[in-house]
């Protein structure tokens, strides 16, 4: 007994990954549906050995699928969501639209799965942003272990968070340089070719920027809103991969050492940790794949009860279509939804 599936948003970036994934992890899915806009509609798209002709969201029945894995973007998804999720059919949505809403359960699976429950008050599950993703995975341990009071991150972002425009971007202004071009900047505000960029999203009224802001209001809701935190989100010229240098105080006295086994044996975190050259991870490393990783864990002399680390993933994977496969998957082994078309 199969359930079914659509990938609304299926020819960008994560919706093309949200495809992989289901296939890799083996999901139970009878059919899998792929969904975009109008001028979309007929484009090809892989599913494992399958090709999937895409389908226009605005003319899909959703009366007969199970779940609708959402990659459209925030304004798409204000839209859509509440429309399909009215049709029976549970959504898990990618964009920002639904994060803060108190209603919508915004779930990392490591970290807050039993808050998955409150789906039903309107049949929405919001996904993270996918540089909260990653950090919330690994203070989520430490924070069970001794009581996380504040945390301080700056954030090293792959231009792929900014969609297929901002890879495409990299690449076009990173061939200019070398064949003496010109360099046009449309997508960042900056050229991102070798250069990095302290500004990701809007700026807001107290000089954060909304990319910021979101770090610390998700943190709040997912692990624990006594937490504060403050964030400097940087864009870098990195194709995939988010990185993180995190400052953390806590209220009970924790060591290096300590974190580094507490982490080691933590859901989803994996530990590349050696005093030498090398023994760290950097993005590269970490593209296809959906751990959390975490380096360079330190004692931090500066504070009381103060660690450092570094935290990297793949952001369009555990910060995006993985994470939203693995609150599918929680939904189904917690006996929360039944396919609609029950088997022949």
């Amino acid at each position: 007994m199969g359930y079914k599936i659509a990938i609304a948003g299926a020819t960008g970036n994560v919706g093309r990954e949200m495809l992989t994934v289901l296939e890799e992890r083996g999901f139970p899915a009878g059919e899998v549906v792929a969904l975009a806009s109008r001028r979309s509609q007929g484009t090809e798209v892989s599913f494992g050995d399958k090709t999937l002709k895409v389908k226009a969201l605005d003319t899909y029945d959703f009366s007969d699928t199970d779940i609708c894995l959402m990659s459209a973007g925030g304004s798409v998804s204000k839209e859509w969501a509440p429309r399909i999720a009215d049709q029976g059919c549970v959504v898990i949505d990618n964009s920002s639209a639904w994060r803060y809403d108190s209603a919508v359960p915004l779930i990392v699976p490591e970290v807050n799965a039993d808050a998955v429950a409150g789906f039903t008050q309107r049949n929405i599950i919001a996904n993270p942003n996918c540089s909260t993703a990653q950090l919330v995975v690994a203070l989520k341990p430490l924070h069970d272990a001794a009581t996380i009071t504040r945390v301080v991150v700056s954030t090293y972002q792959s231009v792929s968070g900014a969609g297929k425009e901002g890879s495409d971007e990299l690449f076009n202004q990173t061939r200019a340089v070398f064949v003496a071009d010109p360099i046009e900047a449309t997508k960042f505000t900056k050229r991102i070719a070798f250069n990095v960029i302290p500004h990701i999203d809007v700026f807001m009224e107290d000089g954060s920027t909304k990319e910021e802001w979101k770090m610390m209001a998700e943190t709040k809701k997912i692990l624990d809103p006594k937490i504060k935190l403050v964030a400097t989100c940087v864009r870098v010229p990195v194709f995939v991969g988010h990185s993180e240098a995190v400052a953390i105080e806590f209220e009970k006295a924790i060591s290096a050492d300590e974190a580094r086994n507490i982490l080691r044996e933590s859901p989803g975190c994996l530990v590349i940790d050696k005093h030498e050259d090398g023994g760290y991870i950097t993005p590269i490393e970490a593209v296809g794949e959906d751990a959390t990783y975490i380096s360079r864990i330190r004692e931090d002399s500066t504070v009381e009860n103060g660690l450092m680390m570094w935290v990297v993933s793949d952001n369009l994977r555990k910060g995006a279509a993985t994470n939203a496969v693995q609150i599918a998957e929680l939904l189904i082994n917690r006996k929360l939804i039944q396919p609609k078309r029950q088997a022949a």
